[in-house]
């Protein structure tokens, strides 16, 4: 029987820098296949925050042979499904499809991406709904909290704004803005063409030529470095829980420390048998949400800790994490390491048995690593940490890594980012 970790990606990069790669599963009659752009919100100048996101929408509003309609119409008489996605690293469109419509979605998304008209009409009326999703956004506490925490952590940064873009700059946009950001960011050598499932490598590659082999290469602009500085936010509101977000600087995506960082935060809040989830919730019950992860970036990383409590319990739910985050540095035990990496190995192996969460992989692998490391190097990269070096991590994490933290909700009487620094190192 064939494994999820036999097939093997094939990659080629066409002459101006244009990159294709797929993963052939057998088995399947279908397939997902996008183009991943390094053009996200951390590529924007301070007066083109949220732009990324704008052209994301735009994308559907119609080409020079398509309407919006058109467009939403061919996938979906074939029964497929088209999306796209804005992240602060990379802009993402995508399609799965049956195996005999794959080149109708390849045909859909070169011609979102090359040929769109940006239609005033349709800049307006996009421009409206990317205003509701950013009121919306702000109506959501265990949403907008993160993009606070964010800001603290990369105060006056490209990485630090917000995706979404705030609404003075999002009211000013036009269609010349959107046709600059595209010069500028969406080249041939920020493009990748990545497809798993039902695919055949060698038609891709004749297919992404015949597309995208005209494209002129082009110099990626300079990209800002980011600096984890760390700070507080603090909005007081009348609601039902406070809600609270801790943020320390962790490595970036090709830091070999990243794998204990990733084992560190599952152990201590990825699942209901973590520290933070015993000790808090079920033991002391003061909170129904909490939880850890780390996340990665080209130059810096995150741990995140976010949990929901009621407006007596936010001190002591702050006091008891912190010292959780100190007690993990000295008793962090084998067998809670074995679990995480078992978890770890266990959420990346199920994820790939999805042509869409694989294909979302190659493309992620081939931007960061330039390659796509096999299945077998990440499980031995994840085996490899040992107890030792989670509470080397967890050394850094509860005393010097800088810290950032935002506060919504009834928390005039929580405690400061100080107060906090100073139980770190009490």
């Amino acid at each position: 029987m064939t494994s999820i970790s036999d097939v093997t990606p094939q990659l080629h990069t066409l002459s101006n820098g244009f990159r294709i790669v797929t993963e052939y599963m057998p088995g399947l009659q279908s397939a997902s296949i996008g183009i991943w752009i390094t053009a996200g919100g951390r590529h924007e100048t301070p007066e083109q925050n949220g732009i990324a996101h704008f052209l994301e929408h735009m994308a559907f509003k119609g080409t020079t042979s398509r309407s919006a309609l058109q467009i939403a119409e061919a996938i979906e008489d074939v029964g497929g499904y088209i999306n796209a996605y804005t992240s602060r690293e990379v802009t993402a469109y995508y399609a799965r499809v049956l195996q005999n419509d794959v080149p109708l979605a390849l045909d859909v998304i070169s011609d979102i991406l090359l040929n769109p008209v940006f239609d005033d009409r349709e800049i307006e009326v996009e421009r409206g709904v990317i205003l509701q999703e950013i009121g919306q956004a702000l109506d959501t506490p265990d949403d907008i909290i993160f993009d606070w925490l964010q800001a603290k952590a990369y105060p006056g940064q490209p990485l630090g704004r917000t995706i979404l873009g705030e609404s003075d700059r999002v009211n000013a946009f036009g269609r010349d803005d959107l046709n600059r950001f595209v010069t500028e960011h969406y080249g041939p050598g920020q493009m990748i063409l990545s497809a798993a499932g039902a695919v055949d490598h060698d038609t891709l590659v004749a297919d992404a030529e015949a597309r995208f082999g005209h494209l002129e290469p082009r110099d990626a602009p300079s990209e800002v470095l980011a600096h984890f500085a760390g700070g507080e936010h603090r909005k007081s509101k009348k609601l039902e829980q406070a809600h609270i977000a801790l943020a320390f600087e962790s490595p970036d995506y090709r830091d070999d420390a990243i794998y204990a960082a990733q084992i560190y935060s599952v152990a201590l809040g990825g699942g209901m048998s973590s520290r933070l989830f015993q000790e808090i919730r079920e033991k002391r019950g003061l909170c129904y949400t909490i939880f850890a992860q780390t996340g990665a970036y080209a130059d810096t990383g995150m741990t995140t800790i976010y949990a929901g409590t009621g407006p007596g319990e936010v001190a002591g739910l702050i006091e008891l994490t912190i010292d959780e985050l100190k007690r993990a540095t000295q008793d962090m035990s084998a067998e809670e390491v074995a679990r995480a990496r078992a978890q770890m190995k266990a959420g990346l192996l199920m994820g790939l048995e999805s042509p869409s969460s694989r294909a979302e992989r190659l493309a992620r692998m081939v931007q960061i690593w330039g390659r796509v490391p096999g299945l077998e190097e990440a499980v031995e990269r994840i085996d490899a940490v040992t107890t030792g070096d989670v509470r080397a991590f967890a050394e850094h994490l509860a005393g010097q890594a800088p810290m950032a933290m935002a506060l919504y909700g009834p928390v005039s009487r929580a405690p400061t980012l100080r107060d906090v620094q100073a139980r770190r190192v009490a």
